[in-house]
């Protein structure tokens, strides 16, 4: 919103309407227009893109740190009618417009589903093979545009960390040895501000991700990111050993039309630590305790831990022998 607002486009916004979006509304004044409602209601989303000339896509649940504190494996019944029903209602309503806006809609890189055993970097036109919920759901949006007859755009993203990043139990899902492709938050907002606007866009699929210097493998990632928030790099064991839907990217055609790449990783975690500010220093105070709080969280370093334990107590006990 900020790329596209600095770019001189006005913005209309639609969310729902509680506490916490209100006070981030109230943050930008009058230089954004809200509407507030629900994806699930036609009604709202009607109001929401009468009269608009692109609509940006970006609602979703998502399965980690989604910003509803709901997520999509643990509630696909309700990501399912917000995903799938609510891009349903989108196209519906763009479509009754005399003039139907285009549409630029944010899918996922996760569309891949498990790719570690092939070559990479993944490409627009490789086969897609999602294995999670919201994967599945990313895949049949993409499906309901494409056959919607609407002018349309496709950014599938890699990586994208949140600015306000904090410890998070999902990253022990990801091996350390996982090919991972960051791109800064600011940089897919620059992507979606360019793209609104480019006329070569329409009817491609684009991957948006931070370029050959931003491709990692998780654990470099994982050290970088822990360091600098005070907590430090976390024991392997920790970490799950089933690959992760995460992959290098061909970006050559996205970077050639949108120019967004500006940012590295090290602009991300300079980034990352202004905005911890004094948390940083809470964390450092309180290392031990939030290490062993996070280890807590890891599913796969309990297991380890419980396995080492009753190996402990299955080992027989050594008895010293008496010499005659």
């Amino acid at each position: 919103m900020e790329e596209l607002i600095r770019q001189g486009h006005r913005v209309r916004c639609f969310d729902l309407r509680t506490k916490a979006n209100e006070r981030a509304a109230r943050r930008w004044g009058d230089r954004i227009e809200v509407v507030w409602g629900d994806l699930r209601n036609p009604e709202d989303v009607a109001r929401a893109v009468e009269g608009q000339d692109v609509v940006v896509h970006l609602a979703f649940i998502i399965p980690k740190l989604s910003a509803t504190g709901i997520e999509s494996e643990a509630r696909p019944d309700l990501a399912y009618q917000v995903n799938v029903e609510g891009t349903r209602n989108l196209i519906e309503a763009m479509k009754a417009q005399l003039r139907p806006p285009r549409l630029v809609f944010s899918s996922s890189l996760h569309v891949y589903g498990r790719t570690q055993d092939q070559l990479p970097p993944r490409r627009a036109d490789d086969p897609v093979d999602p294995i999670e919920h919201y994967s599945r759901h990313k895949v049949l949006c993409e499906q309901m545009i494409r056959d919607s007859g609407l002018e349309w755009v496709i950014l599938r993203f890699g990586a994208v960390f949140p600015l306000a990043m904090r410890p998070d139990p999902g990253m022990f899902d990801v091996p350390l040895e996982n090919r991972m492709e960051f791109v800064h938050t600011r940089d897919v907002g620059l992507a979606i501000a360019n793209a609104v606007s480019h006329p070569e866009v329409w009817g491609k699929v684009l991957l948006i991700g931070g370029g050959p210097r931003c491709q990692f493998y998780f654990r470099e990632i994982a050290t970088r990111i822990l360091e600098a928030m005070g907590v430090g790099m976390l024991p392997e064991e920790a970490f799950s050993t089933v690959p992760f839907c995460t992959d290098w990217l061909d970006t050559e055609e996205s970077q050639r039309l949108l120019q967004y790449q500006q940012r590295t990783l090290d602009d991300y975690i300079r980034d990352m630590v202004a905005v911890l500010g004094f948390r940083r220093h809470l964390i450092r105070a309180f290392r031990p305790l939030v290490r062993r709080w996070l280890l807590r969280q890891s599913p796969y370093w309990r297991r380890r831990q419980e396995e080492a334990r009753r190996a402990r107590r299955a080992r027989p006990v050594q008895r010293p022998s008496l010499a005659r």
